[in-house]
């Protein structure tokens, strides 16, 4: 579903998020996202204040299923490390059709979200882009609350 008479949130789906929180040290990973019905993915992540001794660390993972069966990690999609330099800045990681193992059955995919030494404040979201059939928003997740189009 493609065109310049689509809304956004037709092309566009929230499939999986780390919701915005100070996170401790440690791996935080979000939900895995079916993206076989999509053409492609991305994935946005938000980094707020990071401290002198914390780092960010970003990556992809892919799955044969909804609980991750199989999980493995999704070549060159690591991002370089946040560090405090890059407090209050964003990473976006494209995911192409072509970076899955489709062929080894592999569809699904979450994101992986690692600090270290200190808290950090962040979130992530994953969105699938222009699904196959019906508008994007028929498979947001069920947290998406409302979807607002301004008329003129």
């Amino acid at each position: 579903m493609s065109g310049v008479n689509s809304l956004p949130s037709e092309r566009v789906a929230i499939l999986g998020t780390i919701d915005p929180d100070a996170y401790g040290t440690g791996t935080v990973t979000s939900d895995w996202c079916n993206l076989e019905i999509y053409g492609s993915g991305m994935a946005i992540i938000l980094a707020g204040a990071i401290t002198t001794s914390a780092g960010l660390d970003d990556k992809l993972e892919q799955g044969t299923n909804s609980t991750g069966g199989s999980a493995k990690d999704i070549d060159t999609s690591d991002i370089t490390q946040f560090t405090s330099g890059d407090s209050d800045k964003q990473a976006i990681i494209n995911i192409p059709r072509e970076a899955l193992d489709t062929t080894g059955g592999f569809g699904y995919v979450r994101l992986s979200v690692t600090t270290s030494t200190d808290a950090v404040d962040y979130c992530g979201v994953i969105l699938g882009i222009d699904p196959r059939h019906g508008p994007a928003s028929d498979n947001d997740l069920s947290t998406v609350d409302e979807i607002v189009t301004p008329t003129s």
